[in-house]
């Protein structure tokens, strides 16, 4: 991923430094436990400990040569330990360091992931919790609905994360899993005990049945889980993007006042970071299909797969850890028009209150779909009055007008039905349930 969209902090897990630091703590995990079993001499295991390390630029100018990443660093590392090296990987095969580093970079991409996810949490609960009473309109294909409140909104953003943060533990879960069984996975030259040790010691469990490899479907169930939070990251950038819009301007990503918003325009402020996100959701999800195509490997293994990891891990783990901390940091600076909510769910003239004059119909009496007829033929001359812009006919004013509806309902109840309170009364044990569950 390039630098632009890169934070430090995940990056650096997907440097070569970390992968082969890692590779050296599992080999020499690996050679202790050997050591404690006879297997090896001790003074051996002690040499990798006191002695192991490693050269990046000489482990890639050996593979460019021998063309095989594992053996390069193998020698690489023997040039620092001396004759003891003669021991280190024994009884293992390359994918047994590979697949078990590939765990830890996993998890360790994964704790930075739910940290990030409670930071978003944080956010939206705050700004839920803010405007709780804040009414604003609600929408269906874009078109006005009904009332309902901005704290609502964004609670059901909170909702979706909370099951991303559930879903992360899960995924999380499903790839701690290292192999340490040798060529086809049958142990036939490692000592389970070995194994077993250098999970415990990682903090790791081994995984179930290896082939010669982790089975790839844990993999692609991360891959899935965060392609599902990189949807969500999108479902709330697109709602700020349309709530940004000029002829709605509701909210607004908050502008800095040294900020540009365009180079040929001085008046612009453009949604550019939910549009970022947008973006960012896009390049994670590219992750998902070839993840659950690396499932499909010839018998015990083959290396289809390795190549696409090593493409896919660092850039949709990346972009994932840089979404969330923006979002979060969006959500958290986010300006809020109360007032113009409010100037725009008045923009129709009640109409908002249809289902609601429908429904006080129909318990006065009228059937149903002679109440929709009559509620409809009301409102659809307030929707053309107003259609231009300058139209002042409320439906309230056109069923005052209308003798099928002023027969069956009076002054009281006509107040009692055009209250914004009916669709806010239910909102703080919602808010409730979904910000304290």
């Amino acid at each position: 991923m390039i630098p632009r969209y890169s934070r430090p902090e995940m990056a650096n897990i997907f440097e070569q430094e970390n992968k082969f630091r890692i590779w050296l703590e599992v080999e020499t995990l690996a050679l202790e436990k050997m050591a404690d079993m006879a297997i090896v001499p001790q003074s051996a295991a002690e040499a990798l400990r006191q002695k192991g390390d490693f050269d990046v630029d000489r482990i890639n100018e050996i593979e460019a040569e021998v063309k095989h990443d594992v053996i390069a660093f193998l020698t690489s590392v023997a040039e620092f330990v001396g004759e003891d090296s003669r021991y280190v990987h024994q009884g293992m095969t390359s994918s047994d360091v590979i697949d078990t580093s590939f765990a830890v970079m996993l998890t360790q991409a994964a704790d930075l992931i739910i940290e990030n996810l409670d930071k978003v949490l944080a956010a939206l609960k705050k700004r839920a919790e803010e405007h709780q009473d804040t009414l604003c309109i609600g929408r269906s294909h874009g078109i006005h609905g009904e009332p309902t409140t901005f704290g609502l909104k964004l609670a059901g953003h909170y909702a979706a994360f909370k099951r991303a943060r559930r879903r992360m533990v899960r995924a999380k879960e499903e790839v701690s899993t290292i192999t340490i069984s040798g060529a086809v996975g049958t142990y036939a030259t490692a000592d389970p005990a070995i194994e077993e040790h250098v999970a415990d010691k990682l903090g790791l469990k081994a995984e179930t049945v290896a082939t010669q490899v982790i089975p790839r479907d844990r993999h692609a169930m991360f891959f899935a889980t965060i392609g599902v939070i990189a949807s969500s990251i999108e479902n709330l950038a697109v709602e700020i993007r349309h709530l940004q819009r000029t002829e709605v301007r509701e909210a607004e990503e908050y502008f800095d006042p040294k900020q540009k918003g365009s180079s040929a325009m001085p008046h612009k402020r453009n949604p550019i970071g939910s549009e970022n996100l947008t973006g960012q959701a896009r390049i994670i999800r590219s992750a998902v299909i070839p993840a659950m195509e690396n499932v499909a490997l010839w018998h015990e293994r083959d290396i289809s797969h390795s190549a696409v990891e090593r493409t896919i891990l660092p850039d949709a783990c990346i972009s994932c850890d840089y979404a969330l901390n923006r979002l979060a940091n969006l959500v958290e600076n986010l300006l809020v028009y109360p007032d113009r909510m409010k100037h725009n769910l008045d923009m129709t003239g009640g109409l908002v209150f249809s289902q609601r004059t429908m429904l006080a119909l129909t318990q006065a009496g009228i059937l149903r779909e002679d109440a929709y007829r009559i509620v409809q033929r009301n409102a659809m001359k307030v929707w053309e009055d107003r259609s231009g812009g300058k139209g002042e006919l409320t439906l309230r004013d056109a069923i005052e007008n209308d003798p099928q509806v002023t027969e069956k309902l009076d002054k009281e109840a006509l107040d009692a039905i055009f209250d914004y309170s009916a669709y806010t009364k239910h909102v703080p044990a919602i808010l409730e349930r979904a910000l304290n569950d």
